[in-house]
């Protein structure tokens, strides 16, 4: 198994597309890749139709997929607000590679029939397949496609990101095979000899202390401990430094926590989702999840440094959990909130990576939301930085 991954901000596409595949033939030794994902900036939105030309003249054989974006990851670079086209290509022996490009009208509408998903996308749940996701944020229901797929594929990795850049329906760019599709998602599943591990940063850090849901109703959170949600909330924001009351003001989150055998709690164990807002009668917080009573939650915060800390957290439990075990390549589905808005400066995530696990080659994109895993259960994130590894079975 081999990987090449690098970035062309040459300002004309086909001058990108020529000077990237350049670069991938050379890093892979001029064999011909398996896989072939692409990431091309909406600065070449004029240009989108003819993605698949330009790379099958670079590199011939190869399973194109990859969309449009908002901003685009390739060589370990981040590159944003410019045009950018990553390019990222792998060799992989003994893996099958099985495409499938869905709208949204063809996904099975029940997902507790998994032979249904199972003909769907033509590979048994029995093969234990990994799954790249590129789903059109604006015509396709993501969040149920992967309930879907957690349900049918339930030892299955999924991973990938909603595809960013265009503004409306239409405007964003699927591109899978030779073809590019303006709607639904596309994908593939890699079966065989691939082993692929995931690592979502999910960027918050907890205030206050965990404590049980005693009263919800669908994603209306009313009673915290038995006592009123919003009075708990105003209690915990007295306590808290001026820094942090400013940033309940605007990145105020809630954790769900995904391990109640635990006792206590770590980065990692919190699903983290927005707080919406509060109901008309102020007596209930608005969360965007679906609540549970008993569940275990926990207020959250998120700036800059916190989501750095997590990112170092989570990549050092990746490394000390593998010692020794180097993966050949990557892909990184990144928030379009992160990267310079969020951080200030460039290449932030993929600096962290490399520091932590080395010169692997890794591609990816600014995701308008962000596929992955949370304790085996697959959710769409945002603001989060997901990461998937691959590298050969043990």
């Amino acid at each position: 198994m081999k990987w090449a991954s690098t970035v062309s901000v040459e300002p004309q596409l086909e001058v990108a597309v020529r000077e990237a595949g350049a670069a991938i033939r050379a890093q892979l030794g001029h064999a011909t890749p398996d896989l072939v994902v692409t990431f091309v900036s909406e600065q070449h939105r004029a240009y989108f139709e003819r993605v698949p030309q330009l790379i099958a003249a670079e590199l011939r054989g190869g399973l194109l997929l990859g969309c449009s974006a908002g901003g685009v990851i390739g060589g370990g670079r981040e590159i944003e607000q410019q045009p950018g086209f990553s390019l990222t290509a792998a060799i992989l022996p003994g893996v099958e590679l099985l495409p499938f490009h869905l709208e949204a009208n063809a996904v099975p509408p029940n997902p507790d029939h998994p032979e249904a998903w199972e003909q769907l996308l033509g590979v048994a749940a029995a093969r234990s397949p990994s799954f790249l996701l590129l789903p059109d944020p604006f015509t396709f229901d993501s969040e149920g496609f992967l309930r879907g797929l957690d349900q049918a594929y339930p030892a299955s990795q999924k991973l990938g990101g909603l595809a960013s850049g265009g503004q409306q329906p239409g405007a964003n760019a699927l591109y899978l095979g030779a073809h590019t599709h303006r709607s639904g998602v596309v994908g593939v599943a890699l079966a065989g000899a691939i082993e692929v591990v995931t690592v979502v940063a999910q960027g918050c850090r907890p205030i206050g202390q965990p404590m049980f849901i005693t009263k919800c109703q669908r994603n209306f959170l009313w009673e915290l401990d038995g006592r009123p949600a919003v009075e708990v909330l105003q209690e915990l924001y007295e306590q808290l430094d001026a820094a942090d009351q400013a940033l309940v003001r605007h990145s105020l989150f809630l954790g769900i926590v995904m391990r109640e055998d635990r006792q206590e709690y770590r980065h990692g164990d919190f699903l983290i989702r927005n707080l919406l807002g509060m109901d008309q009668t102020r007596s209930a917080l608005a969360i965007g999840a679906w609540l549970q009573e008993n569940s275990v939650v926990q207020f959250h915060l998120r700036d800059a440094v916190t989501s750095a800390q997590d990112l170092e957290q989570m990549l050092t439990r990746y490394r000390d959990d593998h010692p020794g075990v180097r993966p050949q390549g990557a892909l990184l589905f990144s928030c379009l909130g992160r990267g310079v808005h969020l951080y200030g400066r460039a290449d932030h995530d993929s600096e962290a990576f490399r520091l932590h696990l080395g010169d692997i080659p890794l591609g990816g994109f600014f995701c308008n939301g962000e596929i992955g895993p949370v304790h085996g259960t697959t959710f769409l994130h945002g603001y989060t930085s997901s990461f998937g590894l691959f590298r050969r079975p043990a």
